[in-house]
């Protein structure tokens, strides 16, 4: 640490661990360990605020600045104002599963994906983990065609609606509030 920076409080370091879930803010990293990054850096500011801080991989960390393959502040912020939305909303297997399907999604550049839950876990009450996703009109439970035997999974499958919000996070492009009521 430079001299004379005092280090960041550590109920501070702790919020912004948990906020990004002790893994990269960067969507499409999601890595660990992290180091605790100033987003204008400490030169400028000379303040630890949590507006400010954000969780960074230390290859993501040493990739913020402005050039060419940098991560930009704009996108710091941005990144930072998605995990505000999503942990504000969305419970973690919904945060897990969008953030599973990002990459196959982009890859595959097909606008839905399908999730497959055992019929005990949703009879257990675990549906109600997916519940915000299904409520803000990004995830729909695939209808048994009533052919063969009952299926032991309930399939589920991201609504293109669905598919366009894991893209815009995962390209750190702001997320529209969710619609419904909460």
């Amino acid at each position: 640490m430079p001299e004379g920076r005092p280090a960041i409080p550590a109920e501070l370091r702790r919020a912004v661990l948990i906020e990004a879930g002790h893994r990269c803010a960067v969507p499409t990293c999601r890595a660990h360990p992290v180091d605790i990054e100033h987003i204008d850096d400490w030169a400028k500011v000379q303040e630890h605020k949590f507006e400010n801080l954000i969780a960074l991989c230390p290859n993501c960390h040493r990739r913020k600045g402005n050039g060419p393959d940098q991560i930009d502040r704009k996108s710091l912020r941005q990144y930072k104002a998605n995990l505000a939305v999503l942990n504000s909303r969305y419970g973690e297997l919904e945060r897990r599963l969008i953030e599973a399907f990002a990459g196959p999604l982009r890859a595959s550049g097909i606008r839905q994906g399908r999730v497959k839950f055992p019929n005990i876990m949703l009879a257990h009450g675990s549906g109600l983990s997916i519940w915000y996703l299904i409520r803000d009109g990004y995830l729909v439970k695939v209808p048994w065609d009533g052919t063969g035997t009952p299926p032991m999974v309930e399939v589920y499958q991201f609504t293109q609606a669905g598919a366009e919000f894991v893209m815009r996070w995962a390209d750190a492009q702001p997320l529209d509030p969710p619609t419904s009521d909460e």
